[in-house]
């Protein structure tokens, strides 16, 4: 629909401009118009000049570059772009890195057996395995998430201009544009069934950050068993040994505190104050269109890029490297009571909370109180009461 010349000279300068050589022209603050009007304007007229002086004619920000387009559609196809970029090509990767990461650590500690802990208490055993699969699992179920996320997010609003009709855009122009985004990216982008939903409403974003908090909420919970498992040295449980990577006290020499587990939740808990407020804006449509979309471009970008930079992290600097304490780990495991659980079936219940409870009073071996108090031998309790036995589970 436009000379050849102009659209040549259009799109020079908006390569220019996706190239950062212009950012200093873009003054324009998050906190805007609703729709992002004034970032997409601000956009269409850096282009015009820069299109203009590159024709040597007069190309209009409104009439030239922003034919066939509206900042409704621009801004939540930009959105949509953007978050699934950062998703496929660096959220996903680090994902998949933390994963790998973690899965080789438990390899590494595989017949490794340790207490298990409920509620911070001591519980029945389990191996180093069996506690690393559980954080693998959580963190790999997120990227099942993200990829079916991906799904509705590779679904452009472009096309729909003002309301979703696609007013004074040519019919083919959403398909055209989202082949090219596709051939460009490497990523399979196509036009929404419905750009009146995508106009509307920024439920696909909601979504994508919902399941962000949910991996933000997984890192927290594996940063502070790292925290937990790495405290004492000498009064804390001791069962690992994080790396040191830098004095973690401005007044008690020797003090090392766990930077980057810390440092990962603190980021995790950001991403969570994201989704509220990227949940807020979602709420914040009315009738044909959303008005808190720069919000929701900016923390979802955020969000995406902080997780992004958080996890390699987590799997470099904190998993892979950190030592496992074997002594405390054999040593607590030997005076844990409660793993006259095992006893259960064989003396029931009171019994064996009465052994426990003896064992742990008098600071004595589980096996020898329940050979007193149960005259089981001593060879059969140390066959019932083997921690490697108990955590495969299971009767028979």
């Amino acid at each position: 629909l436009m000379d050849d010349d102009m659209a040549t000279s259009i799109q020079f300068s908006a390569n220019s401009v996706a190239e950062g050589n212009h950012n200093d022209h873009f003054p324009i603050d998050i906190f805007q118009t609703g729709s992002g009007t004034s970032s997409n304007m601000n956009a269409n007229e850096v282009i015009s000049r820069l299109a203009s002086e590159h024709l040597g004619a007069e190309v209009h920000p409104n009439d030239h570059v922003n034919m066939g387009q509206s900042s409704n559609d621009v801004i939540p196809t930009c959105i949509h772009i953007s978050a699934a970029i950062n998703i496929q090509n660096k959220l996903i990767p680090s994902i998949n890195h933390l994963c790998d990461i973690i899965n080789k650590k438990s390899q590494e500690n595989e017949h490794l057996v340790k207490t298990g802990r409920t509620h911070l208490m001591d519980a029945m055993p389990i191996t180093f395995k069996q506690e690393l699969d559980g954080w693998h699992e959580q963190v790999n179920n997120a990227s099942k998430r993200l990829n079916d996320s991906l799904k509705r997010l590779l679904k452009l609003a472009q096309g729909g201009t003002a309301v979703g009709t696609g007013v004074n855009a040519h019919k083919d122009f959403g398909n055209k544009f989202a082949a090219l985004m596709k051939q460009k990216t490497g990523i399979p982008f196509s036009v929404a069934c419905s750009k009146f939903e995508r106009i509307s409403t920024m439920d696909t974003a909601v979504e994508v950050s919902g399941n962000l908090k949910v991996l933000a909420v997984s890192l927290i919970k594996i940063s502070n068993d790292l925290r937990w498992m790495n405290s004492g040295p000498l009064t804390g449980l001791g069962e690992i040994e994080l790396q040191a990577l830098q004095p973690g006290s401005s007044i008690m020499p020797g003090k090392v505190n766990p930077v980057i587990p810390e440092a990962v939740a603190m980021a995790s808990v950001d991403v969570m104050g994201n989704d509220s407020a990227i949940a807020i804006a979602g709420a914040s449509g009315n009738f044909q269109l959303n008005v808190m979309l720069p919000l929701v471009a900016y923390n979802l970008l955020k969000s995406i890029n902080l997780l992004g930079n958080a996890m390699p992290l987590l799997a470099k600097k904190a998993i892979k490297t950190f030592k496992v304490n074997k002594n405390n780990i054999d040593e607590s495991l030997s005076k844990n009571p409660i793993l006259v659980t095992a006893l259960n079936r064989k003396i029931g219940y009171a019994k064996a909370a009465a052994v426990a409870k003896k064992a742990y009073k008098e600071g004595r071996s589980i096996i020898e109180v329940a050979h007193e108090e149960t005259g089981i031998s001593l060879n059969e309790l140390k066959k019932l009461l083997d921690p490697s036995k108990l955590t495969k589970g299971g009767i028979g």
